[in-house]
């Protein structure tokens, strides 16, 4: 049986509570530690978009910890799940993606979970892996293990019933799809954020019906995006992405509202407990100022993802940039012909951005031109339509620029 180091009480009480939400049941989890036996700690990804945000992190950062002590983290890629799209958290029934999107979403996040997790002590398995051979009585097996009243229990699909909103059947087979995972891999411990409570507690009873012991349920925080309101998600594009550059990643950090500083220390960095306590206190009680506090937590993160050369880079353009208000040294060039883009000799800030590669569509161009987030030769453009010259200035919020010349010329 595959050993694993005993944590010690400083250990213990790290590993149990810092940036945790709850462990059903927690005892049992201690126990399962203390023993010495080398878990495997279960978390699946369903690859709906092409990148993981840091909000993924807080989860990935607690199964590199237990790692280190020797557990196995099995990646459990939800090439059929996705398909379906997490209903946990959806106000409404989220669209299907094809088996192609799926796929091609699936390697670049796990190109990206390697920046956080142990390769050598990862395995990676895909649903299709027992899924691909179940048939429609296999189906139906599994759905008459739990009835439509349990489902029901789901906040979420709580309220949409009650709003009268749709519940499509196919969502309603997504917790036991999930559950039927840890069956398949025979999970000790399973993680995922606080919304997924309700997946993670059917895994543990799919399990016993099974004959298999139950797995422990560990939930970590939800990390709240940019914006200070939701949780981080591209869909609402209050996201920073794992795979961002360095000076946007760390621009993006520097922008989070003060009250979340304490929260990303707390979740995202090692920083000790003190220092985390200490950041709260100051700005809750304004003895301070959280602009320092956020460049140390900018710099930490950027490190992190990238390396100490790059965080150190990154902290001299913001603040040559965005405290001194200069124009990057390195501005990079966007060439796009003036003649295809321009209708009347005028182009849409949209088009404009979206054939510079700022934005991925119409609607999140006009949404940033709505919100103010668009410059145009350092003043907030204020015009949907601009007419386009060589060496225009372009910035999309604080710390992207582009220099608009013409393919044409």
């Amino acid at each position: 049986m595959p050993e694993a180091r005993v944590p010690n009480a400083a250990e213990l009480d790290w590993l149990t509570r810092r940036a945790v939400a709850e462990i059903i049941p927690h005892d049992e989890f201690v126990k399962a530690l203390k023993s010495g036996k080398a878990l495997r700690l279960k978390m699946g990804f369903d690859p709906s978009a092409p990148d993981l945000t840091i909000g993924h992190a807080v989860g990935l950062r607690k199964l590199r910890q237990l790692q280190e002590f020797g557990h196995t983290v099995v990646i459990i890629v939800g090439d059929w799940t996705a398909q379906i799209g997490d209903p946990s958290g959806e106000s409404k029934t989220r669209p299907m993606l094809s088996a192609e999107q799926v796929n091609a979403n699936a390697e670049t996040y796990l190109e990206q979970f390697f920046k956080i997790i142990d390769r050598e002590k990862t395995e990676v398995r895909r649903q299709s892996e027992w899924f691909g051979e179940f048939g429609l009585a296999d189906v139906v097996r599994l759905a008459a293990k739990f009835t439509v009243a349990q489902m029901l229990e789901r906040a979420d699909f709580a309220e949409r019933y009650r709003r009268q909103q749709p519940i499509g059947v196919h969502e309603l087979l997504y917790p036991l799809l999930q559950g039927y995972d840890s069956v398949a891999v025979e999970a000790d411990v399973e993680f995922g954020g606080t919304d997924q409570k309700f997946n993670l507690l059917v895994g543990r009873e799919l399990q016993v019906e099974a004959g298999q012991k139950p797995q422990s349920v560990f939930t970590v925080p939800l990390l709240i995006g940019t914006d200070g309101e939701v949780k981080m998600g591209k869909s609402v594009g209050n996201y920073v992405a794992v795979d961002d550059p360095p000076n946007e990643m760390y621009g993006k950090l520097m922008s989070i509202p003060d009250h979340l500083i304490g929260d990303y220390f707390e979740y995202l960095t090692d920083v000790p407990d003190e220092d985390v306590a200490a950041v709260r206190e100051m700005v809750e009680k304004r003895t301070g100022n959280p602009m320092e506090a956020k460049k140390r937590l900018a710099h930490e993160l950027v490190a992190q993802f990238h390396d100490a050369t790059a965080a150190d880079e990154a902290q001299k353009f913001f603040e040559r940039t965005f405290s001194k208000g200069e124009l990057p040294d390195d501005v990079p060039e966007g060439r796009v012909s003036f003649e295809a883009i321009t209708d009347g000799g005028t182009v849409r800030i949209p088009t404009l951005l979206i054939a510079l590669g700022m934005t991925e569509s119409a609607s999140e161009g006009s949404r940033l031109f709505k919100q103010g987030a668009v410059e145009v030769d350092g003043k907030v453009a204020e015009e949907l339509r601009i007419t386009p010259r060589d060496g225009m200035i372009i910035r999309v919020g604080k710390h992207r620029f582009v220099r608009l010349m013409n393919a044409d010329a």
